[in-house]
C-alpha cells in the first residue's frame, strides 16, 4: 500500500505519525507542505482551506487527518491483511 503522509517538520503529530510508520516498518513518501507547493494545495484542497496535518492519503484512496491511535492501528492492520 502506497501511503503519503503531508505535514511539516515542526508539527508534534507528525513527528509522532512518522515515527508511528517507521517503527512498524510501513513505507510512505513524507512531503513536507512548508517546502512544497503542490503538497500544500492537496492539504487546503482536501481539508476545506485548513493546513490541517498530518494528512494521510492511502493508495486505496482513503485520508486520514490528524489520526487518533485508533485510526493508525486500522491502517496497520489493513497493510498487514494485504500482504
Amino acid at each position: 500500500m502506497a501511503i503519503i503522509i503531508y505535514g511539516t517538520s515542526w508539527c508534534g503529530d507528525c513527528i509522532w505519525v512518522r515515527k508511528f510508520f517507521d517503527s512498524h516498518n510501513i513505507g510512505y513518501k513524507w512531503v513536507d507542505i512548508d517546502l512544497d507547493e503542490g503538497g500544500e494545495d492537496f492539504v487546503l484542497s482536501t481539508n476545506h482551506g485548513m493546513r490541517s496535518v498530518p494528512t494521510i492519503y492511502c493508495e486505496d484512496g482513503s485520508i486520514l487527518v490528524e489520526p487518533t491511535d485508533s485510526e493508525l492501528n486500522q491502517v496497520l492492520r489493513t497493510i498487514l491483511y494485504s500482504i
